[in-house]
């Protein structure tokens, strides 16, 4: 597991893919290929893309088309892992999705909404390990509710019930955790230059 990861390592979002940073979904699947993922998920490719803003437009077209049900997905390779990367999407943390997904596999998964409504997920072989919401990391489920909470310290949550404990970066250390768990380090350059597979996902019921 990365340990040394932080939320200061992911300002970068915000300055460089505020648009994604609005709403978005971020899933990382291991052992998976895009194809398989998306075959998994009852979805055949439609477009390929190069770049994070790229699946701005047709997530939005999409969205506006059908109000969320397909959702537009893109998938990545990024080594042994699918990323898999939505605007405006919640699939990656559809547990009925998921779950499926990750027998046998490792998911590991956050989302925010325009609400700033969020969500963290990491899946294990069809067992949901870990599930909070990054503005309130004191309130956690799953069966390994509280295996990482040195990870999710260091990464940068405040998991005090205080009123005034800290909001701050905590979208940002959603991705440190999600780094800490699978060891892919997402970058700029990476965002940037990432082909990915897009493709329609229907919804399974939740």
């Amino acid at each position: 597991m990365t340990r040394m990861t932080t939320a200061d390592d992911y300002t970068w979002l915000q300055t460089e893919h505020a648009p994604l940073m609005h709403a978005y979904c971020v899933t990382l699947v291991r052992a998976i290929t895009p194809d398989r993922l998306l075959h998994e998920l009852g979805a055949q490719p439609e477009i390929r893309v190069k770049g994070v803003e790229a699946l701005h437009e047709p997530s939005y077209d999409t969205w506006n088309k059908h109000y969320g049900d397909p959702l537009f997905v893109g998938v990545a390779a990024v080594g042994d892992w699918s990323l898999m990367v939505e605007h405006n999407g919640y699939l990656g943390v559809t547990s009925a999705a998921m779950v499926p997904v990750s027998r046998g596999r490792t998911v590991v998964s956050h989302f925010r909404n325009v609400n700033a409504v969020d969500h963290f997920y990491w899946f294990e072989d069809g067992d949901i390990r870990l599930h909070f919401e990054p503005l309130f990391a004191y309130a956690r489920d799953g069966s390994h509710a509280d295996e990482l909470l040195a990870e999710m310290r260091e990464s940068g949550f405040d998991l005090s019930e205080d009123a005034d404990r800290s909001y701050e970066l905590h979208t940002e250390a959603a991705f440190a955790l999600a780094h800490r768990l699978t060891g892919v380090h997402l970058t700029p350059e990476l965002f940037a230059s990432l082909e990915f597979t897009g493709a329609l996902v229907p919804v399974p019921v939740r």
